[in-house]
């Protein structure tokens, strides 16, 4: 936000925080919340301390040139606090990590503009609100207002507390540990962007502090209620376990990947609750301890599908870019580009064409770079696109559609194949403001 305020130092900020509800709650998150960062940001601009950064930042740097690509790549800017206005929206779903009704929801507003403001702000919402509301959900946000101002830090730091427990209990049980695991700070956050070095919330020597310090200075975080449960070990896909945990024991969740569910701990969850999900794994880690110790075909059958789970993971391929149809700049430094026409474009059918996915044909396209998608392609997991319209398709992309074996695939029709935007509709997709 501070380096986006030195360009354009009255930006309007749009947060979605929709899981992101108790953040107030928790010292940890607030410093990580969109209404966290307006206060801090409010409180330093007006310091004498930071007058004095900014002018000694001005007489190194001068004025800053949205045109000049090195010194906004390489230099921390710093807005000037004289001009800078913090203007911050967020959306929190209440109804995802607080208690109400489902889809109550707040938007937060955070405004040094907002009496310019709060006409047009309140005609957008107006126009998009009904005019007879459901009064059982606005009284039940206002409930889940009155609860969480009242009981909040304590019902939210429970919830860490108990995803703390969770994450220690599951990967130091020596029976469960072997099949299941919860993937460490380390794990899910590349060690470029932990500058603390912070590694797992049970390691040696590991304090309260410790955890608010890379809180503090690190890119990314790991939140403790957000625990991603490895599966893959255990023979079971993220949709497969997620099934089976609905179907045969209650337990309830909506995100996968390939070898992993995501639980969430909340302020409604209870130590029997925590003390049952590990009672379910280590059953089920038992079980399958037994099956496996007495049928060596399905040991061998077992061993070849956590190998393609956990080891033989098709590499989720890069971004490539857009085709120069698609671009301002062909020979521009970023891929960036044009969806919008693409994506419209392929409205006509006379505009695209399907090639099969195992067909030399969709090999010699993407050799001579004649390959263009004409939809979102999406499978689920991981659940957001490897193609989109506009987009050139490598052999990357076709050698990771070749390898998945999930059964659900937005925007490809295995019968019919790719749908791609015929080669020749390319260069009439030109747009006109190109010279």
């Amino acid at each position: 936000m501070e380096e986006v305020l030195a360009i354009k130092p009255d930006m309007v900020f749009l947060w979605d925080e929709a899981w992101y509800a108790y953040s107030r709650f928790s010292p940890f998150h607030r410093m990580r919340s969109a209404m966290g960062a307006c206060e801090a940001l409010r409180e330093k601009y007006a310091s004498e301390a930071y007058r004095a950064e900014y002018n000694e930042f001005k007489k190194k740097h001068g004025k800053i040139d949205p045109k000049n690509e090195k010194q906004l790549l390489n230099t921390h800017l710093l807005p000037d606090p004289d001009a800078v206005k913090i203007r911050v929206y967020a959306t929190t779903s209440t109804h995802k990590s607080l208690s109400c009704f489902r889809q109550g929801s707040y938007i937060m507003v955070n405004d040094d503009c907002w009496e310019s403001t709060e006409a047009s702000f309140k005609e957008a919402f107006f126009a998009h609100t009904s005019t007879s509301p459901n009064l059982q959900l606005i009284a039940s946000l206002d409930v889940a207002r009155r609860q969480a101002e009242l009981e909040g830090y304590e019902l939210v730091g429970r919830s860490i507390e108990l995803s703390l427990i969770l994450r220690r209990e599951v990967n130091k049980h020596p029976l469960i540990s072997s099949n299941f695991r919860i993937a460490t700070n380390a794990q899910m956050v590349p060690a470029e962007h932990r500058a603390s070095g912070f590694e797992d919330f049970h390691a040696d020597g590991v304090s309260w502090k410790t955890i608010y310090d890379a809180w503090a200075t690190d890119e990314f975080v790991l939140d403790p209620t957000r625990i991603t449960l490895l599966c893959g070990s255990a023979g079971f896909d993220g949709t497969q376990f997620k099934g089976l945990l609905a179907s045969k024991f209650d337990i309830q969740l909506n995100k996968t990947s390939r070898n992993s569910v995501l639980l969430q701990t909340n302020i409604n969850n209870t130590r029997s609750d925590i003390a049952y999900l590990i009672k379910v794994l280590a059953d089920m880690s038992r079980e399958l301890e037994r099956r496996l110790s007495t049928d060596h075909e399905e040991k061998a059958a077992f061993d070849a599908r956590v190998k393609s789970l956990v080891t033989d993971v098709p590499d989720l391929p890069n971004f490539s870019r857009f085709h120069d149809a698609f671009r301002e700049d062909p020979r521009g430094k970023t891929n960036e580009g044009d969806m919008r026409t693409p994506f419209f474009l392929a409205y006509d059918a006379e505009n695209c064409t399907h090639v099969r996915l195992n067909s030399k044909e969709i090999d010699d396209m993407v050799k001579n770079g004649r390959a263009v998608s004409a939809k979102f392609v999406i499978p689920y997991p991981p659940g957001f696109p490897i193609m989109v319209p506009g987009q050139v398709i490598t052999k990357e992309t076709i050698d990771f559609m070749r390898k998945l074996d999930v059964k659900e695939i937005h925007g490809y029709q295995a019968a019919l194949g790719l749908e791609l935007i015929k080669p020749e509709k390319l260069g009439g997709a030109k747009r006109k403001a190109r010279k």
